[in-house]
């Protein structure tokens, strides 16, 4: 893993600013810090940190052709290239490296830009075509490398792993996108390629930008799909068990490929548990398994992680948090995650990531995606329940259903009364194809009070964000099964816009840690999207055939135990009492002085926080959400850290790289 930047110029006789460029890199030096390297040629330069995980001695980038007339700058791992390098061994291309890095070249020779879909991995790539001067990005299938883009000036394009690299250029200008964070105060992200900064462009998942003279084309390579109702497979049950093992064991054995140890993540559930199963069936030394746990017992996962290390056998690392704890760090978490967010869960996860640095790994193995893609979250029983309650709306027996799902409905006559009137809202419209998703924006949205008077003025909710929703999703999507409808909004929107990025790949590559997602293996993915509805949700029981599958694997307390979905406090992490930049974010002269937030607004919410009233769930997403985009704004607009960063390795950049040798032998075969 990696981080890649670059800059194109569509004249040849434009100078690139090599300083400039090496600013920019060395913004992404936690992304990368075992190396870097440069490449400039006419008009275009490539910029790479490297976390050396796949050839250490040899996989330097970026690197080229034989003819030198393809170069790439790659973020991610191939995990199939050795059968890759075979096929074009046999093609007669010559090699010079191990790395996963060259077969991209030779690909690109073989194939031009179809070469992706040759790719099993996860990536975040720029191809350098010289004899045709155009540059492709290409991103991975479901989103786990990040990638922008921006063109501040002309026609240069500039990209970059990471919007602080992109920040690092004189010529971008730093400007929250109001659009944008109407967006997220919706949806919980943005929809792409628009982020919360107003001319920074993210590259979708499974798509690819053709940037050349005058012109970016945008198209996309891979698609999440599902059939039409009716036309799932027909396969039996126990068939598709026996698939589905061979499936996810070999997307395990592929991402065990590494130079490196590897390591995985234990958080004492049903998907990291079936991923850590399968590594000691391959593992053959002592395998390292990491968990996050909570003071709270509210949250903590810690007898089960415990279980399940005991079980495989593992030497197990574990990392315990508390509210302070969440609050202290919750900084470094937005200057890395370049996103304001409703949840704080990524905290701990910043802290996981860095309990695995200190033991020196750099690769870890997780469970993430198999919510999203065998049907586990409790958002899809949900919309289950309301479509059969929907069947007969006056009953007063079908909404007791959602007492299954939501435990606190049990309060007393008016919380019940509350909940069930909360979740009767929008009941009929089971024909919206955002039925599953529509309360939980609807309840989202609300934190758009906060917003300042001036602020609100101009945001149009149906043209800012659900037309430009309209336009992105899939129209097909009217036509599939109620459940591949909600997996599908997960999967497209909140699993890489939140839980890949925020949660994911930035916490990891935070403290210079890979994670590796078996469930993701588009093949896993594929195979998922055509089974039964009920295969996955059979009635309320959540990810059936992978319980089924992979039964024998797991201690019945695993097996057996009700969903628990990642969650960390909120609310208490930020009370005034804390003395930290985050809780300090929340004062009347912050909130006044960055004037996104009404004032008034926010006092009455702390005033509430403070005097230990029970915040609402709204309330306690508003909280997150204020204090991260205040954090937002004095980090990435207010401060001038950028032109400071420029200035300080400006001063010292000639003595201490002088223009490093790799880099002059760059240039001369550019």
């Amino acid at each position: 893993m990696c981080g890649i930047t670059g800059i194109y110029n569509p004249d040849p006789s434009c100078p690139v600013e090599w300083e400039t460029l090496m600013t920019m890199t060395r913004a992404l030096e936690h992304r990368g810090p075992d190396d870097e390297g440069y490449y400039i040629g006419d008009g275009v330069a490539l910029g790479q940190r490297r976390l050396s995980v796949i050839d250490i001695a040899g996989g330097k980038q970026p690197l080229a052709n034989e003819s030198r007339s393809v170069w790439v700058t790659f973020n991610g791992e191939i995990f199939n290239y050795l059968e890759l390098r075979q096929f074009l061994l046999a093609k007669g291309h010559k090699f010079i490296t191990k790395s996963d890095t060259e077969v991209l070249v030779h690909l690109y020779e073989e194939f031009g830009p179809d070469f992706v879909n040759k790719l099993n991995g996860q990536f975040a790539i720029a191809i350098w075509d010289k004899k045709n001067r155009e540059v492709y990005l290409f991103r991975d299938r479901v989103g786990i490398q990040p990638l922008y883009f921006c063109s501040p000036f002309g026609d240069t394009v500039l990209f970059s792993s990471e919007v602080k690299a992109l920040f690092c250029h004189p010529g971008v200008k730093r400007e929250v996108d109001r659009i944008g964070l109407e967006q997220i105060f919706t949806l919980w992200v943005t929809v792409p390629p628009r982020t919360v900064f107003k001319d920074i462009y993210e590259l979708p998942p499974g798509s690819y930008a053709r940037i050349r003279p005058g012109k970016i084309d945008i198209g996309r390579y891979w698609s999440v799909k599902f059939p039409s109702a009716g036309e799932h497979s027909s396969k039996a049950l126990e068939h598709s068990m026996e698939d589905l093992r061979e499936l996810l064991y070999d997307a395990v054995r592929l991402r065990l490929r590494a130079d490196v140890p590897v390591a995985a993540y234990l958080s004492g559930g049903l998907d990291s548990s079936i991923i850590t199963s399968l590594i000691k069936q391959e593992h053959k030394n002592k395998l390292q398994t990491f968990s996050v746990g909570f003071k709270d017992d509210l949250y903590d996962e810690g007898m089960y992680q415990k279980i399940m290390s005991e079980r495989l056998g593992t030497d197990h690392r574990n990392i315990v948090v508390d509210y302070r704890h969440i609050s202290d760090m919750f900084h470094d978490v937005i200057w890395h995650a370049e996103s304001p967010m409703i949840r704080t869960a990524p905290g701990p996860m910043f802290a996981l990531s860095g309990l695995v640095k200190e033991n020196g790994m750099k690769v870890v193995l997780t469970g993430e995606g198999a919510d999203e893609v065998f049907g586990g979250y409790n958002i899809f029983k949900e919309s289950l329940v309301r479509r059969f309650w929907a069947r007969n709306p006056e009953s007063k027996i079908r909404p007791l259903l959602l007492k299954r799902l939501y435990p606190y409905i049990q309060g007393g006559t008016n919380a019940a009364a509350f909940w069930q009137n909360f979740f009767k809202r929008g009941l009929k419209e089971v024909s919206d194809p955002y039925y599953s998703h529509r309360l939980r924006w609807s309840n989202t949205s609300r934190m758009k009070r906060f917003l300042a008077s001036e602020y609100r003025e101009g945001l149009n909710e149906k043209q800012h964000v659900f037309d430009e929703l309209d336009r992105y999703l899939d129209p097909e999507m009217q036509k599939w099964h109620p459940l591949s409808q909600a997996q599908y909004l997960e999967m497209v929107l909140f699993m890489p816009g939140y839980l890949l990025s925020s949660q994911g790949d930035r916490m990891m590559m935070a403290n210079s840690v890979e994670g590796r997602f078996p469930f993701l293996d588009h093949r896993v993915i594929e195979f998922a999207n055509y089974l039964p509805p009920e295969h996955k949700l059979n009635i309320l029981n959540e990810k059936f055939i992978l319980k089924k599958a992979f039964s024998e694997l797991l201690p019945q307390e695993i097996h057996q135990r009700s969903k628990q979905p990642y969650r960390a406090p909120v609310g208490r992490c930020f009370k005034s009492s804390k003395e930290n930049i985050a809780s300090a974010a929340l004062s009347p002269d912050c909130i006044t002085e960055v004037s996104m937030f009404d004032s008034f607004a926010v006092n009455s919410l702390l005033h509430k926080l403070n005097s230990d009233q029970n915040l609402s769930a709204s309330d306690d997403m508003a909280v997150a959400a204020i204090v991260s985009t205040q954090l937002l704004h004095y980090q990435f607009i207010k401060n001038d850290k950028f032109q400071a960063g420029q200035n300080k390795y400006s001063a010292n950049l000639v003595e201490k790289v002088k223009f490093k040798k790799d880099m002059v032998l760059n240039k001369q075969r550019g």
